[in-house]
């Protein structure tokens, strides 16, 4: 009876560091060639957005002045003046429109995360999908046929302006606090539950701050995208360059629709208003989205 032997493998050969294996040469030149072009898509990209910026700002700076936040916009052809009506108007129309938008917003994700699913929450999610994509000219006509010359005939103004607006930011803050909701852990809620807390309590108490940043961060993502809007209002708030106060039933003034109107002058010192407003839209909607970024990295470092 013969019996096997086998030998044992041999270990294999250590390769010092210094030694490149085979093909390193052409992988780390795929490397650096991926790199490149990369950094130059990304640079191409940028690149527009530089020069928009460059150009608002050289236009508009000579502009910008407190005299253009306090005075009303003089005729087309007279220098000075500035869009305060304007700002009051995007002020007001923004306040009703955040008051309608965001707590309805807030409220309708957390039915969705809290009760659902259930073939509501599926219809209501596939229509915010689908309103998140409308163009915003739709919107204004939507609000124009059911309230402007609809439903009463309320006739423009500042209420079906904010309306528009509102609108326009329901589907963002909808989804966003959507996302939120969802990544509140359910150990939270069921440590809620477990000290006896009905469900509302523990959504109140428990849900809605633990996911505070991201819902603060969503809502001013959705007033930047707002603020700028100037189709809807055209067909709802129509525009005007006195300041109204009343909230509805009188066409009201935003900084939007003046801009496109004095852009559209053949007159130089109705243009140069209009690159002044383009710059302070510019730095509102930047402001916004600052914060909303800055909020949205306070709450990374917390956690």
């Amino acid at each position: 009876m013969s019996t096997a032997t086998t030998t044992p493998p041999t270990p294999a050969q250590h390769v010092p560091l210094s030694v490149r294996p085979p093909g390193t040469g052409y992988r780390r030149f795929k490397n650096r060639a991926a790199t490149v072009v990369l950094t130059g898509a990304m640079i191409l990209a940028m690149i527009p957005l530089f020069l928009i910026i460059f150009e608002v700002t050289r236009r508009g700076i000579g502009v910008v002045n407190l005299e253009f936040f306090t005075a009303t916009e003089p005729p087309p052809r007279r220098e000075g003046g500035g869009y305060a009506a304007g700002f009051f108007g995007t002020l007001y129309i923004m306040a009703l429109a955040v008051a309608m938008s965001i707590p309805f917003g807030i409220a309708t994700a957390v039915y969705i995360v809290e009760f659902g699913p259930n073939r509501l929450t599926g219809a209501i999610r596939f229509f915010t999908d689908v309103m998140t994509g409308i163009p915003s000219i739709f919107v204004g006509l939507f609000v124009y046929g059911l309230l402007v010359i609809g439903w009463g005939a309320m006739g423009f103004g500042t209420f079906v302006g904010a309306v528009a607006i509102a609108v326009m930011m329901l589907p963002i803050v909808t989804r966003s606090a959507e996302e939120m909701l969802r990544l509140v852990p359910d150990e939270i809620r069921n440590a809620s539950y477990g000290l006896g807390a009905r469900k509302w309590q523990t959504i109140v108490h428990t849900v809605l701050p633990a996911a505070a940043p991201g819902l603060t961060t969503g809502s001013m993502l959705a007033i930047a995208r707002g603020i700028g809007e100037t189709a809807p209002l055209l067909l709802t708030a129509f525009g005007t360059g006195i300041i109204v106060t009343a909230f509805q039933g009188s066409p009201q003034g935003a900084v939007p629709m003046q801009l496109y109107r004095g852009a559209a002058q053949p007159f130089e010192a109705g243009i140069d208003r209009a690159w002044g407003a383009a710059l302070c839209l510019f730095l509102l909607v930047l402001l916004f989205t600052v914060i909303a970024r800055w909020i949205g990295s306070r709450a990374s470092v917390g956690k």
